[in-house]
């Protein structure tokens, strides 16, 4: 079993930062975010394997930078020129590398208002 501890998040203007830790309980392949909001489908955000390839979502591209400490089983998700849009609760997620997105966080809400 692998469990995910989330931190960070909270409230910002829009341009403003905000960041996003995950830390798990053991070594795993796949550790990412995605976001949802109410009525609208779940949304890739960020994902890192265990070996630092990264993928983004298109819509944080060149705004948001995941990265990983192996060493703490940590993911930090840097999250800068914040929009409105980018409200949502965001879930860590991880898993193997068969079953990448196996377990989930219970979610930390972002809030980019003025």
């Amino acid at each position: 079993q692998v469990h995910l501890a989330e931190s960070g998040g909270g409230w910002a203007q829009p341009g403003g930062s905000l960041s996003l830790s995950c830390e798990a309980s053991g070594m795993i392949f796949m550790m990412g975010w995605s976001r949802q909001v109410p009525g609208k489908q779940r949304e890739m955000v960020a994902r890192v394997t265990s070996g630092g390839t990264t993928y983004y979502g298109d819509s944080v591209q060149d705004r948001f930078t995941i990265s990983r400490n192996n060493y703490k089983n940590t993911i930090l998700l840097q999250m800068d020129g914040l929009k409105p849009e980018d409200t949502a609760v965001y879930y860590c997620h991880a898993g193997p590398r068969q079953r990448p997105n196996a377990y989930w966080g219970q979610g930390i809400q972002v809030t980019v208002s003025s």
